[in-house]
């Protein structure tokens, strides 16, 4: 009996063994990160992260079931003040990103990341961690969508916009908050003024929709900014230079993907429309 006992314990071992090795490679992986950000707000492990997003996915879930026998909520004192705070927000990182790569001497083209506690360099990496916060504040996005019954705003590519940014950013704060992943950040910072600015005049009522002709241009300039980071980010794949290239490669494919979720949706919001306009000329 002790013989089968015994048998049985082993036949746990190799489970226990992976469970090991796993749990191995998550602390050897961690260990990894940057040491300046370790003890910074979200920066300890991917956990509260992870606990958002499912929360972000369950309301997504249980939000418009809730919301389907309520009356929409009138949010448009909060709706402007939520737009214009994140438009100053933006503000404050693009020039935060402009002055310290500026400052650093970057070339903008294959740009190393500081680990160093250099001033510049931990200002550097300061404002990475407020971009990657912001996208958690963006969430609210959906939140409003939701809540104001507009359901039909909260597409795929919304969805996969928010959600992946927040992973996206945790890991770049970790790992290479500076260098030359500035360069994505401080443009879609620069696309964020003008678009949060867009929604903060629309929140003030329908009297300004006269003024707000130019929704399209903002996709195209999206689509721009996705274009720059694919042509940045591919030319240092195919160039020496000492920012991982794994991160290069991640963002890459990245921008390739929302190039074509982008594309689109511009080609069926406006393209489309555009075209059976003048069918009807």
């Amino acid at each position: 009996m002790a013989k089968n006992y015994q048998s049985g314990f082993h036949e746990e071992g190799p489970i226990t063994s992976f469970i090991d090795r796993i749990s191995d490679v998550y602390n050897s992986t961690l260990s990894k990160g940057d040491a300046r950000v370790e003890e910074w707000p979200l920066m300890q492990s991917p956990l509260p992260c992870a606990i958002i997003l499912v929360a972000y996915f369950i309301f997504l879930h249980v939000g418009p079931k809730m919301m389907e026998n309520q009356k929409p909520f009138e949010l448009k004192p909060v709706l402007v003040l939520y737009n214009a705070a994140l438009v100053l927000l933006s503000l404050y990182m693009c020039y935060e990103f402009r002055m310290s790569s500026l400052l650093a001497k970057y070339n903008y083209m294959c740009d190393p990341v500081d680990y160093s506690n250099n001033p510049l360099a931990l200002r550097m990496a300061s404002v990475c961690w407020w971009y990657f916060f912001s996208k958690i504040i963006e969430l609210l996005d959906t939140v409003f969508f939701v809540l104001r019954k507009k359901n039909n705003q909260v597409t795929f590519l919304h969805v996969y916009h928010h959600s992946t940014m927040i992973v996206n950013w945790w890991l770049g704060v970790k790992y290479i908050a500076g260098g030359q992943s500035f360069f994505l950040a401080m443009f879609n910072c620069s696309v964020h003024v003008i678009m949060y600015t867009y929604y903060a005049l629309s929140a003030l009522g329908p009297h300004m929709q006269k003024y707000l002709t130019w929704k399209k241009y903002l996709t195209q300039i999206q689509l721009v900014q996705f274009f720059l980071v694919l042509f940045h980010t591919g030319f240092n794949i195919f160039v020496e230079c000492s920012f991982p290239k794994g991160f290069n490669y991640a963002v890459f494919l990245y921008a390739i993907s929302m190039v074509l979720l982008f594309g689109n949706f511009y080609s069926k919001s406006y393209r489309k429309k555009e075209k059976t306009e003048k069918a009807k000329l």
